[in-house]
């Protein structure tokens, strides 16, 4: 996290954003990081991890130039946190912050999230509001977090955490406008659930119709699972590249 934040500060200081309130409250914001004299490059939408409770977008400047390098914007929302608010008025905060970018493109973006991140990532796509989603390290099933400690903040009872899964939402088979593609990447020291979780997210969604895959990044953990995203010629960050390209070639209808 120490270098998450050298990368940041580094970033900020070679990199002019703009702030867009997309809300009323403090945190309501997002950082927005376009590359120079490229007004209308695609935007990815890049949601920030945390578990629901910690953090905000600003520790997460560091993953801009890579994507900036390819001529891809990158936003960055930051949101309230658990127990101040619920999961669920989060959720409602990042899709603000994703239609407010749809708003202004006029396509469904490219949505990305490490951890925390990486399940609203997938609930921004499962509701439609997505072209096309990353999950790194996601959490897709919250139903374990009511038996940790975690769950102090988080306040969840085994309903509300069920609902709130997107395993159990609605497959983006095509059926509906949005977008079909979500990659689960985790990292392959990561612990057993996180790796479970990623795989069984891209089971359950491909056999419902949903263009899924799975990607166990070698010798990477939980932290250090963001390590790619930093590098302008990783294959992840061509991967980020091109699927903001195919979600800013599509058009979201009037």
């Amino acid at each position: 996290m120490a270098r998450w934040a050298e990368r940041a500060e580094a970033t900020r200081a070679a990199h002019p954003h703009q702030r867009i309130a997309y809300g009323p409250g403090p945190r309501e914001v997002l950082d927005l990081f376009t590359p120079e004299g490229q007004p209308e490059a695609p935007v990815a939408v890049f949601l920030h991890g945390g578990y629901w409770q910690a953090l905000d977008g600003a520790a997460f400047h560091g993953i801009a130039p890579a994507l900036l390098s390819h001529g891809i914007a990158v936003a960055i929302p930051t949101y309230d946190l658990a127990p101040a608010v619920s999961l669920g008025r989060i959720l409602r905060q990042v899709r603000t912050a994703t239609e407010l970018i749809r708003d202004r493109t006029g396509y469904r973006p490219l949505v990305f999230g490490h951890s925390a991140g990486g399940h609203m990532a997938a609930a921004l796509l499962s509701e439609g509001r997505a072209g096309a989603a990353v999950a790194i390290s996601g959490v897709f099933d919250l139903l374990p977090l009511t038996r940790t400690s975690l769950n102090e903040a988080l306040q969840l009872d085994p309903l509300m955490a069920t609902a709130l899964s997107p395993i159990h939402w609605p497959v983006p088979d095509g059926s509906s406008p949005g977008g079909t593609t979500l990659d689960c990447w985790v990292g392959a020291e990561e612990s057993a659930e996180f790796r479970r979780q990623s795989h069984a997210m891209a089971e359950r969604w491909g056999a419902g119709g949903a263009d899924t895959s799975v990607r166990e990044l070698p010798g990477l953990n939980h932290f250090t699972v963001l390590d790619p995203l930093f590098e302008a010629s990783s294959p992840e960050v061509a991967r980020l590249v091109q699927l903001a390209h195919e979600t800013s070639r599509e058009a979201a209808p009037a």
